[in-house]
């Protein structure tokens, strides 16, 4: 298995971030297998979404539906609302894993790869790459 940690900077904001280029870059170099993409916070999230065409910013409306910024939380450290970014991993899981042939993705015509960051407390996050060879 061949692995690597990413670091991305997801800033102050609750934010959909595309990560599909630094997946594409590590799965080139193979060998065909399972790319495995696992974020080791307790308040972030992987989901292989559509980008730029609105989705992204409808997940994070629909997360804000469901787990709305407010003082319901028992987890009620940091800023306003921060308990619902620990719930959040039970919605968006904190892993993904999507099949490399040829040394790229196989993912669907629209389909990114997007780390999924509600915590406006924890700017930086990392994310562990692993490409299992099949």
């Amino acid at each position: 298995m061949r692995t690597e940690t990413h670091r991305f900077h997801t800033g102050s904001t609750e934010v959909v971030l595309d990560i599909t280029r630094d997946c594409e870059q590590f799965a080139a170099a193979g060998p065909d297998g399972l790319l495995h993409i696992f974020v080791p916070h307790a308040t972030a999230g992987i989901a292989v979404i559509e980008t730029g065409a609105g989705s992204d910013d409808d997940l994070l409306a629909a997360l804000g539906d469901l787990l709305p910024a407010d003082d319901r939380w028992r987890h009620a450290h940091g800023s306003r609302g921060h308990g619902r970014s620990h719930v959040m991993p039970a919605i968006v899981p904190p892993y993904a894993t999507v099949p490399v042939i040829g040394g790229e993705l196989a993912l669907g015509t629209w389909q990114s790869i997007c780390l999924v960051d509600l915590n406006v407390d924890n700017p930086d996050r990392s994310v562990r790459f692993s490409l299992i060879p099949g």
